[in-house]
């Protein structure tokens, strides 16, 4: 992990500066008749998860170009995300993928993680490649397949997830299914669609008392002529027919170009089924890129539905939110530390939404003023806010600038490339 005296030395060199910076930024807000200090307060309660697969290096079809230091097991991935927690003290919980990150020991790497002061956040399935000796093939489907006995193996896959996830404290599963067909006529529109319901709901009867169900939807990849939940429409279909804990889950990649994102978040919030978030940008489809570098508007805008309906008493509990990104040409932890940082600054920005100005000009139906009353807060500087929030929870002025002083990145590529076993945490 990062030694505490390293973030400590490097924000103090840039003290007088964000105590400037902070001071104007009060100073103007409190003009507008906004308590910065409220503000600071409700942004120090965002949290976001980060997922166990999002610590090495992604790629596309045609490629992938690995870094140094990647973690070479659950543990290592652990490290790293600590180190991202240490820095932006917004990540304190793990999204842990089955089977890909499946502990040889649940109990060994729950008590790992406390070590590392990190938690579990919901727990994620996978039914869209063949594992190794499985006994039926996922190359027509899995909880939509024709066979019951491939729907029976698909099921008690996600029952098996969740007796993971309850040894790790987790209380919540996602699901996203490749289910669909590539040609017209290779499916059963309607039959594939309810077999994937009643096997969700097979599913949901299973489920702890206190846990919570996600469906997550995507129009295509790597079906591409059907996806079985290809829209909102459908998860919410599914959500409903298994019951009140499962609920919607929102991938920022997982729309046809130029959807109205946040629309749908408000729709799902009206119906009381809006789950979480997964975090990402695009730019032509599920591009997976670094969440806030293609749409940072777009992303401050779904912000302030939630928050909207957070002050409207609309939306009762925070959603689950998760970063869901591929790393191709960035180094993970600093595309994680970036996209942190991006969400800290929507959400931020957000919150700074004049909501009385903002209700009245819709009302009266004047439509410059009210948009113009978001752009005044989406243009606010708000980093000095962001900042000061971290701060005060004993992360970084800059995690970025940080994270390369401390030398990390070398350190675990001497360690990791050393031996092929387990190397206990450093501090650095």
């Amino acid at each position: 992990m990062i030694n505490p005296a390293h973030i400590h030395d490097s924000n103090h060199s840039s003290k007088e500066r964000h105590k400037r910076d902070f001071e104007f930024l009060a100073d103007r807000l409190d003009q507008q008749g906004i308590d910065i200090e409220q503000v600071v307060r409700q942004l120090a309660e965002f949290e976001v998860a980060i997922p166990s697969w999002a610590l090495g290096t992604g790629g596309t079809r045609f490629g992938r170009f690995p870094g140094g230091g990647e973690p070479r097991s659950i543990f290592e991935k652990m490290e790293d995300i600590a180190v991202v927690q240490s820095l932006v003290r917004s990540t304190p919980r793990v999204s842990l993928h089955i089977p890909w990150d499946e502990p040889d020991d649940p109990q060994a790497l729950l008590d790992f993680a406390l070590e590392m002061h990190l938690g579990f956040d919901a727990v994620n399935s996978n039914t869209f490649q063949d594992q190794p000796d499985q006994p039926h093939s996922y190359k027509f489907g899995s909880l939509c397949h024709t066979e019951a006995a491939v729907r029976q193996q698909a099921i008690e896959h996600h029952l098996h997830v969740i007796e993971v996830g309850k040894q790790l404290g987790s209380n919540a599963i996602t699901v996203w299914l490749a289910d669909g067909s590539n040609f017209p006529g290779q499916s059963h529109l309607r039959k594939s669609f309810e077999r994937t319901r009643d096997s969700l709901i097979d599913i949901y009867s299973h489920l702890p008392d206190d846990w919570r169900l996600f469906t997550e939807h995507k129009p295509y990849e790597p079906a591409f002529y059907s996806t079985v939940v290809q829209d909102w429409g459908s998860s919410l279909m599914l959500a409903q027919a298994m019951g009140e804990r499962a609920s919607c889950l929102v991938d920022l990649g997982h729309h046809l170009p130029n959807a109205n994102i946040e629309q749908i978040v408000a729709r799902l919030i009206t119906a009381g089924k809006l789950g979480g978030f997964h975090f990402n940008d695009s730019k032509y489809g599920d591009d997976d890129l670094t969440t806030g570098s293609i749409h940072p508007y777009q992303l401050f805008l779904v912000f302030n539905e939630l928050i909207d309906a957070q002050n409207d008493g609309a939306l009762t509990e925070a959603p689950a939110y998760m970063i869901d990104q591929s790393h191709n040409l960035k180094d993970p932890i600093e595309a994680l530390l970036q996209s942190v940082m991006e969400l800290q600054q929507a959400c931020a920005r957000a919150l700074l939404v004049d909501r009385t100005f903002l209700s009245g000009y819709q009302e009266e139906n004047d439509v410059l003023m009210a948009e113009m009353t978001l752009k005044e807060a989406y243009e606010t500087d708000v980093r000095p806010l962001v900042r000061e929030m971290r701060i005060r929870k004993g992360g970084s002025v800059n995690p970025i600038n940080t994270f390369r002083l401390s030398g990390y990145r070398n350190k675990v590529k001497e360690v990791r490339t050393a031996s092929s076993s387990y190397v206990p945490p450093q501090s650095l």
